[in-house]
This record gives C-alpha cells, sequence and structure tokens, in this order.
C-alpha cells in the first residue's frame, strides 16, 4: 500500500491557495493520473488556466465559484466539477470560510513544465 499525506507533498502557492501535489507521474508507479489537494482562503482565487487533460474537482469543505469557459457556478461540499480538455477554469473563494477542494486530472499533468513549480515545504 502506497500512501502520501498533505502535508508531506510538494505545494504550490498562487492566488492565495495552496495546491499539494499528492499525486503524479511515476509517483507509486502512476501512470495516467494527477491529483492534488487544495486550500483556499478567503478571498483567494486560482488564475484562469487551460490544459488537454480531463480534470475534476470536488468540493470537500467550504464554498465557492468556479468558471468553465464563460460560465460560473456556485459550488459547495459535495460538489463534483468535470472540466473537458482545453477548457478555460479556474475557482474562487468569495469567503468567509475556507475552500478545499481535491483535483484529479487525466492523463497526467506535467508538473515540471507548469510556471509555478511544486516544492517541497520547509519543515
Amino acid at each position: 500500500m502506497d500512501i502520501m499525506k498533505v502535508d508531506a507533498a510538494p505545494v504550490n502557492r498562487r492566488g492565495g491557495q495552496e495546491s499539494h501535489l499528492v499525486l503524479t507521474k511515476g509517483q507509486f508507479g502512476s501512470r495516467h493520473l494527477t491529483v492534488t489537494w487544495v486550500r483556499g482562503e478567503p478571498g483567494s482565487e486560482q488564475p484562469v488556466h487551460v490544459h488537454e487533460q480531463e480534470q475534476v474537482y470536488v468540493v470537500i469543505q467550504g464554498r465557492g465559484v468556479m468558471r468553465v469557459g464563460e460560465e460560473e457556478q456556485k459550488v459547495e461540499a459535495g460538489t463534483l466539477v468535470f472540466v473537458a480538455p482545453g477548457s478555460r477554469h479556474s475557482i474562487r473563494n468569495p469567503g468567509p470560510d475556507p475552500l478545499v477542494f481535491i483535483s484529479a486530472a487525466s492523463p497526467a499533468i506535467d508538473v515540471n513544465a507548469l510556471d509555478e513549480v511544486f516544492r517541497y515545504q520547509d519543515r
């Protein structure tokens, strides 16, 4: 059994959100999947971005506003959002509580090609 804890995963900080890379290509023998655990404080916003993978966001805690293409919808704990490949998308937390969500993408995202890299936190 292979296990990764969120607080041990490399982190990417952007837009007031902390994205923890809990699974990436090659980790534990994974070939097709990237998974992140993301926490966004009130007022945080993920930059609008696009990639060629299909992706899901699963909201674990709090409330947010998800944008896919030109459409925006409110999301809350228990909501899954599917993002089709090539769709511009982002998520923001209008507050007042933290927003926590999991993002999974397939095929795996090349995290080394991202503008903002994932780094291990100082302990």
